[in-house]
């Protein structure tokens, strides 16, 4: 069974069409654009170019989130436009056996947000032409690989350079990450700190919320980061008296199409430099150590936890 999704797009009489074709042993990616046209006259020419590179007689699964196409094929909706590629459609629909299944638009499935995403970019819509791999990793013996790229830094384009990712296929989803660093001192300055001594002020209760204010900020510091609306960041700052340092402890959380790791890094590091700057007059010795992330969940990896 070969299995194919499609999908069209159109802006300001701009089309672009795209299809992914799955089989056993290979997948193949399709595209294309149109002018003076609609999205209705892409979805069809999506379908008849994914058919049209089978072999005839193919077993085919065609998923698409057009009704248009797919209630057309399957209950006889009245064919008022679009007669010439109807008929290129019947046409080349006749050399197989086509099972024709509607899928609910950016519903999560991979393969149709991908598809959606490469003919928005055929369309002009997206700047940045979609790489399969990011919504669907290559299968193992890939005879045709339809993206051929190595493993390679998200944030670099095919041309190697900086861009955001796009993320506008991914579904929303609840996602938390913990951070963790610290800052070690003389014993002499951590016994300012507990007793209040510092002489700008309580110096857990101003870091804590210059991580949380960092936290909320950090797209406007890392260039590439997603902003995020953040449900809760909480910043704690424990005192470890035995080796002489400020544990820094940062937990983001978000409902959200992208990770917040970057935020909690951001809260710990940013918490951290606010101890050192409010004790830098009695400790240059000061040392930042250990920033990490301990641990995140939600997304398409999963939970991954490092450190309890």
């Amino acid at each position: 069974m070969i299995s194919i999704y499609t999908d069209g797009s159109c802006k300001n009489k701009s089309g672009g069409w795209a299809a992914l074709v799955t089989g056993p042993d290979k997948r193949k990616v399709l595209s294309g654009k149109g002018v003076d046209t609609t999205s209705n006259r892409m979805e069809i020419m999506a379908a008849i170019s994914a058919l049209e590179a089978l072999s005839a007689g193919s077993q085919v699964a065609l998923h698409s989130d057009s009704e248009y196409l797919v209630k057309t094929m399957t209950k006889g909706w009245r064919r008022n436009v679009n007669l010439d590629l109807w008929q290129r459609l019947d046409a080349i629909a006749n050399e197989h056996t086509i099972t024709w299944e509607w899928v609910k638009g950016h519903d999560g499935i991979p393969s149709n947000e991908f598809v959606n995403a490469l003919a928005e970019f055929e369309a002009g819509v997206r700047g940045e032409r979609p790489s399969l791999d990011r919504f669907l990793p290559a299968p193992a013996g890939d005879a045709e690989p339809a993206d051929p790229e190595e493993p390679r830094l998200t944030h670099l384009d095919e041309q190697g350079r900086a861009s955001m990712v796009d993320v506008g296929w991914k579904p929303e989803t609840t996602r938390e990450a913990v951070a963790r660093g610290s800052v070690s001192m003389q014993p002499e300055t951590m016994a300012l700190i507990r007793s209040g001594g510092v002489e700008k002020g309580d110096v857990l209760s101003v870091a804590r919320i210059a991580g949380v204010m960092a936290a909320k900020r950090t797209s406007d510091l890392i260039p590439l980061c997603h902003p995020l609306p953040l449900d809760q960041v909480r910043v704690d700052l424990d005192l470890d008296e035995i080796d002489s340092r400020v544990v820094i402890t940062a937990t983001a959380r978000t409902t959200a199409k992208t990770g917040v790791e970057m935020e909690a890094l951001t809260a710990v590091s940013v918490a951290a430099l606010t101890v050192y700057d409010m004790c830098k007059a009695v400790d240059r010795g000061m040392r930042i150590e250990g920033v990490r992330l301990a641990r995140k969940s939600g997304g398409q990896s999963g939970d991954i936890v490092l450190e309890e």
